[in-house]
């Protein structure tokens, strides 16, 4: 063979290879000779400065009831018991007559917002929330609406808000994901399609790490190596990387080669931080009794340590498959699952704030949707059991932190709380929002993928300026 010409061959596999190489071994070796600083985004980098700089998004997966926690109806107690004076909303299953609330609520802070007496800790933090109450989603599904919330579609195979934003933003720590997924005792419905990178590199896709081990060396599984010391490691990667390095070159347009690399090269990394991360024993005992006990809250102080070393997205779920789903006797499940989290979340609203994190870390908490204000029957159209059926009409969340104007309420359901009806919010328009405040213009993040800038919000989606400080 041609000397000359597998030089030149060899060298233009090269040059491919590093301009394709994103966050693989060429800006690796480049973000090395910057001493340090991580080449971890293939997008634009911000459009303009935001004001986050982190995101956690608490996800009370099943769907919350927006009239038993952030959005008190009157209405229900004089109609309960008796059919609405409209006809009740197409949902997932048959309703039948008014459900009052079992909880009671109170204004609370400076700003008078009222919240039910499921959270008696967050109640004491609402001066620094944004409650929407006027969100609305598209069906009344746990897999599509789960879909719909995490990438802006329900119909096909996009990348995650996390995803995007990593993507958009890098990371901050090389040596830990710039996406993390906690959930407790297994996965959410749709597992892993919520944390998707899809046509994103795969680096992008967020690491799933179930919380509901104590021990931090178990959180994540295989992550140390039994077999050889640091030492030996060293060597032993430096070879692999060797021949990974030349297994690409050979192969310049096999991204999800790339991506299988990088991933090993991360799992590497991670030893010597991640288990540090996880490990909320170092924590003082204030700190801990501040945020209680129970996977749920020790979750959230995880987020915590997660974004201070630089995570730029933390997704907690209340657990696996949907706890919040109430469709029987909301009275006790919902007080069950609010229970498990409530300090928690009140702790990590006064943590971040005392550390200073709180005006860079945007924090959303939200189910998927709401919950209807009618009562759910059993299939056979009787038996009502005291439970809640599945409502996209209309449901809330709350906002905190990173730009957000405490002490807001936005938007509002009908009398009953079954429809979004003043200044109606999509997840497209919370998107754009989170976007926004991130120093993203929604709008000119676009990925270029088959032929077509994709984006986040699609074609839609509004900032909602009314919420921004």
């Amino acid at each position: 063979m041609n000397t000359s010409n597998f030089a030149q061959q060899a060298s233009f596999s090269r040059r491919r290879f590093l301009q394709r190489a994103g966050m693989g071994m060429g800006s690796m070796a480049l973000g090395s000779m910057l001493g340090g600083v991580q080449a971890g985004s293939q997008g634009t980098g911000p459009h303009f400065p935001g004001r986050a700089k982190h995101v956690i998004h608490v996800f009370l997966n099943g769907g919350m009831s927006q009239v038993d926690t952030f959005d008190p109806k009157p209405e229900l107690d004089r109609w309960g018991g008796r059919p609405l004076p409209f006809e009740n909303l197409q949902t997932e299953r048959r309703t039948g007559v008014a459900l009052p609330s079992p909880f009671t609520f109170a204004r609370h802070g400076a700003s008078g917002i009222a919240v039910s007496d499921l959270f008696p800790n967050l109640a004491r933090c609402v001066d620094e929330m944004a409650v929407v109450r006027s969100m609305y989603a598209e069906l009344p599904s746990h897999e599509l609406s789960l879909m719909l919330m995490n990438t802006g579609t329900q119909r096909l195979v996009w990348p995650s808000l996390g995803s995007w934003l990593t993507w958009g933003m890098g990371s901050e720590n090389e040596n830990l994901p710039g996406f993390v997924a906690l959930c407790p005792g297994g996965m959410p419905v749709g597992g892993a399609g919520n944390w998707r990178s899809a046509f994103l590199p795969g680096v992008y896709q967020g690491t799933y790490v179930d919380t509901s081990r104590d021990d931090p060396r178990a959180l994540i599984a295989d992550v140390h190596n039994k077999a050889m010391n640091r030492s030996q490691q060293a060597e032993h990667f430096k070879f692999l990387r060797s021949l990974n390095r030349r297994h690409a070159m050979q192969r310049p347009d096999e991204s999800l080669i790339e991506s299988r690399i990088q991933s090993f090269e991360l799992a590497y990394r991670m030893q010597f931080e991640a288990t540090d991360a996880f490990d909320v024993s170092q924590e003082p005992e204030s700190m801990l009794k501040l945020y209680g006990e129970g996977p749920q809250n020790r979750q959230l102080l995880i987020a915590r340590r997660l974004i201070e070393r630089g995570v730029r997205f933390v997704q907690t779920w209340h657990g696996n498959l949907q706890p919040w789903d109430s469709h029987a006797n909301i009275k006790d499940s919902h007080r069950k699952v609010a229970s498990e989290c409530d300090q928690g979340l009140a702790a990590l609203i006064v943590d971040l704030k005392q550390r200073g994190l709180l005006d860079e870390t945007l924090i959303l908490c939200s189910g998927e949707f709401g919950r209807t204000p009618s009562v759910e029957m059993d299939q056979g159209g009787g038996g009502a059991a005291q439970g809640r059926d599945h409502n996209h009409w209309g449901f809330s969340l709350w906002m905190a932190g990173g730009g957000i104007k405490g002490g807001t309420v936005y938007g509002a359901t009908d009398e009953f709380g079954f429809r979004a009806v003043e200044n109606p919010v999509s997840i497209h328009d919370l998107h754009a929002t989170m976007l926004h405040l991130l120093g993203f213009d929604h709008e000119r993040l676009t990925y270029r993928y088959a032929g077509r800038d994709f984006r986040l919000t699609d074609v839609h989606g509004r900032v909602i300026s009314e919420i921004l400080a």
